[in-house]
């Protein structure tokens, strides 16, 4: 409540100032006379049907506050184009757009008053107060949601409550589990956005989050109790990194299986940026044979599709990058025999030569590669705060957000800075107006 009445000949000023107030929080810009028409109206229905007793103000109130909440303006994100402009020009989009764009992108909220006043200003544009709202944005707690939602999209993180394993050959996974393992992952990467760190700690941090559930399964000891705590890693931890995670080896499994194929894909898409082109439509799936007793080891069953020429060429690459991840099972434990009792062999080798045994080596191996994450990560981040997919034309942008994030070893707020910063996130193209 911005006011409050002193008499009821002041009810309807003063409501209109909440109305108002409320109207430019909602439609993140300022309000005209003609915004606050609809919801005006609606108070007065509800003062009238309200019989004028003395809940009336309030309940004219909840029906405008109604109106608004159901207006295209909030439901909607509208970014006019200059009347001057013609199809395809280029043009800056205005300092009230730009809030929005920043404030959906690190808050995935509306923005609050001190961003949204210094828009109304036309001042957001200036690169010095640009820099301290994004610092400032990144430093409160709502820039929570951008860890989680961005986490849980591009690294497919809320797919882990679907997953339902096997029973009789996963009997010991349960919600507990499922919950420690989206927990880990999204605290972890929390804390590469609140701590500010180097996104390279993705593939390789000396540390996660972890409570006893999850420290049991993963088989390190000392961790006590059901809330989580940051934990350290050694340097030969296969924890390390996102792809010691739970969440990830089990997004990329079977319900009763790991899967070389998908681990290596997930690999491919998430850190080289080269995703395989789809298979072929009339290669089979591989049979699943239901008792462990009968499995052939990965390696036979994937030789199975290499057999095939067509499959080869994609096969070659991401079987053996997934083969590394072996001694993991389809739920993140790790073994040293498969379920048939034969021994893991996590030994691997790239088209290029490349030769590396387990997590621990692949991890060097993908550190190698960490101009290709790094754009890899851009390209995703970039297209999260556009809310778009990206294209040719990006590309310049890409690589310039890389070179502006490199002084700092790639932190994340760099990378944030470099992104908003960008001709992409300030600009946009006119469209061909309709008739």
């Amino acid at each position: 409540m911005v006011c409050r009445p002193t008499s009821p000949a002041d009810e309807t000023r003063c409501a209109k100032n909440i109305i108002a107030n409320a109207a430019r929080r909602a439609y993140r810009r300022h309000v005209t006379d003609e915004d606050l028409k609809i919801p005006m109206a609606r108070y007065r229905d509800g003062v009238r049907e309200a019989g004028g007793g003395p809940t009336s103000f309030e309940y004219g109130l909840e029906l405008a506050l109604r109106s608004i909440l159901v207006s295209p303006n909030f439901l909607f994100r509208f970014e006019g184009q200059p009347e001057t402009a013609t199809p395809d020009m280029p043009y800056r989009i205005t300092d009230v757009e730009l809030a929005s764009r920043l404030s959906f992108f690190l808050w995935s909220s509306i923005p609050d008053d001190e961003l949204l006043s210094v828009a109304e200003k036309k001042t957001l544009h200036n690169p010095a107060v640009l820099e301290h709202q994004v610092t400032r944005m990144l430093a409160d707690p709502l820039s929570d949601a951008l860890a989680s939602n961005f986490a849980g999209q591009w690294l497919h993180i809320r797919n882990v409550s679907g997953f339902r394993p096997s029973p009789e050959l996963l009997f010991h996974f349960d919600d507990n589990l499922r919950q420690a393992f989206e927990s880990e992952t999204l605290l972890f990467f929390g804390s590469i956005v609140r701590e500010n760190r180097s996104v390279l700690d993705l593939l390789d941090a000396d540390y996660t989050f972890l409570n006893e559930r999850l420290a049991r399964h993963y088989g390190i000891a000392g961790v006590y109790g059901e809330r989580f705590r940051r934990v350290s890693l050694p340097p030969d931890s296969v924890r390390r990194g996102l792809l010691g995670q739970g969440s990830i080896l089990t997004d990329t499994s079977r319900a009763n299986r790991t899967s070389p194929v998908i681990r290596g894909k997930w690999i491919l898409e998430n850190i080289f940026g080269t995703p395989p082109p789809a298979p072929p439509a009339n290669v089979p799936e591989l049979k699943e044979e239901r008792n462990p007793a009968k499995v052939l080891p990965m390696r036979e069953q994937m030789a199975q599709h290499r057999a095939n020429p067509v499959c080869a060429s994609c096969h070659a690459q991401m079987d053996e990058l997934g083969f590394a991840l072996e001694n993991f099972d389809a739920i993140g434990e790790w073994r040293d025999v498969d379920a048939a009792g034969a021994r893991i062999d996590p030994t691997a080798k790239l088209p290029d030569g490349t030769t590396f045994t387990g997590p621990v080596e692949l991890r060097k191996v993908l550190l190698t590669h960490a101009d290709d994450f790094l754009t890899t990560l851009t390209e995703n981040l970039l297209t999260y705060a556009l809310g778009r997919g990206l294209d040719a034309a990006d590309a310049p942008a890409v690589r310039q957000i890389k070179r502006d994030a490199a002084p700092t070893n790639y932190r994340f707020a760099s990378l944030v800075q470099a992104i908003v910063r960008s001709t992409p996130f300030q600009m946009w193209m006119a469209q061909q107006r309709a008739n």
